[in-house]
């Protein structure tokens, strides 16, 4: 799979391990497919109190291209809020 530039830096910025990034892609909790040509693998990661990784990739293009990766705090409010 190709990595954007983007995707590159936010890895590094974001101090987002490489073996999250792949949990992600290999057993996604949730995958959403978006009209836009990308698809989101998203990951609960236990080692950061179980907060949620989505992980943006253009499947459109060959070959599939990594584009970006972020901690997703609104799915970790959904999350929080449905257990109460």
């Amino acid at each position: 799979m190709k990595r954007t530039l983007h995707f590159q830096s936010m890895l590094r910025e974001r101090e987002l391990k490489e073996e999250w990034i792949y949990e992600a892609l290999e057993e996604p909790d949730i995958k959403e497919d978006h009209d836009d040509g990308t698809t989101h693998y998203i990951k609960q990661i236990p080692e950061i109190g179980n907060r949620w990784l989505r992980v943006v990739v253009n499947v459109s293009t060959t070959p599939k291209t990594l584009v970006t990766a972020f901690l997703d705090r609104r799915l970790r409010k959904k999350h929080e809020n449905k257990s109460r």
